[in-house]
């Protein structure tokens, strides 16, 4: 008899399988219809040995401290400042958009001030924020909307801005100065050795048993247990008694190319010449030295594996039905994105996941220094490395924090294997 099921080995599933079997003593079984751990944050090295995400980039950040310190129990961390340029008007400008974007668009020399007052003169004051698009020419105005956010959103969610929540281009800030950080949290890192080395050490524990290429319908009525955590479509649990969900998924092609290093930058966002929204060169990402680079294209498509929820108000009075039922389902937790029909970052799910936790352990909260483990050490943020770097022809230059149990900074080499000090030049 297990005392869980739980339904997904992605982040909600695999952090409450840790916490329970390691803190509640839990006989945990957790499936996955898919052949592997790590939901969508999966990495794996490709033919190559280069190491690649395959559902897209995923970049870890947090402002949460307990988040941080909870996943440095399971990996080493390098130090990684996610940046972004757009391909607008035929540059290469830095995304989000901020004084070196309109400077080298425009062909202008403004300040951080000059910028304040030339976006309040080419903003359209919207007195109510209903819409994407709604946000966008409020901040910046109509051009730089047409320019940046109108046809990446169509292509992202088949829906043109004016009929898409706020909250989709909400997320994109604006900014006066040259921060080209796409992301501003306290802490921004990769895991040392990919996410998928870290999964594994989320689910070592002897109290948990997994099941891949499972659905868990065919073992559920085979399987004795007591409760189930489920992080799976809401709706498809309940058989889509009132209609599908909207969801947009993603194609992605991988294409590895015989050079050192291709792009100017991690990510290059399309907004308007191609039908791929953007690329992503993974060597930015891992800091891994190899003699070839990796790159994936994201196509959007209306059908697939559900990765985003539509933002739309018919679609969140549908989720109320379902939550409805979902709330007075005894003995089954729903929890992550799927679940709640809410696109979260990583670390909002580690959240969700440990709050979860908390409720089924009778906890208040939980908080890393309640456990008498010690966490592995945890890099600090570094404020003074906001600086983009740009990768020389011959060596893509890396950045790394994390130590080895000897003090050596450890970079990887083509097969995920840690270096040793005298194969990646220390001394």
């Amino acid at each position: 008899m297990f005392d869980y099921l739980i339904v997904g080995a992605g982040f909600a599933g695999s952090i409450l399988a840790e916490r329970l079997a390691s803190q509640s003593d839990k006989k945990i079984l957790i499936v996955d219809t898919r052949n592997h751990i790590g939901g969508n944050a999966y990495d794996h090295y490709n033919e190559d040995g280069i190491l690649v995400h395959k559902y897209g980039p995923h970049i870890f950040h947090t402002n949460s401290r307990d988040v941080f310190e909870y996943l440095s129990r399971f990996t080493e961390w390098r130090q990684y400042e996610h940046r972004v340029l757009a391909s607008v008007d035929g540059q290469l400008v830095p995304m989000p958009i901020n004084l070196d974007t309109i400077n080298k668009l425009y062909g202008l020399n403004l300040t951080a001030f000059e910028l304040t007052e030339f976006f309040a003169s080419v903003a359209e004051p919207k007195e109510q924020i209903r819409t994407s698009e709604d946000v966008v020419v409020n901040k910046v105005g109509r051009e730089l909307y047409e320019k940046f956010f109108r046809n990446y959103t169509i292509k992202q969610w088949g829906i043109d801005p004016s009929d898409l929540d706020k909250s989709v281009t909400a997320r994109v800030p604006t900014r006066t100065n040259r921060d080209d950080r796409y992301f501003t949290d306290t802490y921004q890192a990769m895991p040392l050795h990919g996410y998928t080395r870290m999964f594994e050490k989320l689910l070592a524990h002897p109290n948990i048993k997994i099941m891949l290429n499972t659905d868990y319908r065919e073992i559920q009525g085979v399987i004795p247990y007591k409760e189930m955590i489920y992080t799976g479509p809401v709706d498809g649990y309940f058989d889509y008694r009132y209609g599908k969900l909207p969801y947009r998924s993603l194609e992605f092609k991988h294409e590895t190319l015989n050079e050192q290093v291709h792009q100017p930058q991690a990510v290059i966002n399309y907004p308007n010449e191609h039908l791929y929204t953007r690329v992503t060169e993974f060597k930015y990402l891992t800091g891994q030295e190899h003699q070839k680079t990796s790159l994936v294209y994201e196509y959007p498509r209306a059908e697939g594996d559900p990765y985003y929820p539509v933002p739309r108000p018919e679609n969140a009075e549908l989720y109320k039905q379902y939550k409805a039922l979902a709330d007075a389902t005894p003995n089954v937790h729903f929890v992550g994105r799927l679940a709640t029909y809410k696109y979260y970052n990583m670390d909002q799910v580690v959240a969700q996941a440990l709050s979860l936790y908390a409720q089924l352990a009778e906890r208040p909260s939980w908080h890393p220094e309640e456990e008498s483990v010690p966490a592995k050490k945890a890099i600090a943020p570094d404020t003074a490395s906001n600086r983009s770097f740009q990768p020389s022809p011959s060596k893509l230059p890396l950045t790394n924090f994390p130590t080895s149990s000897s003090g050596k900074s450890e970079k990887l080499n083509g097969n995920g294997k840690a270096l040793s000090p005298t194969q990646n030049g220390s001394a």
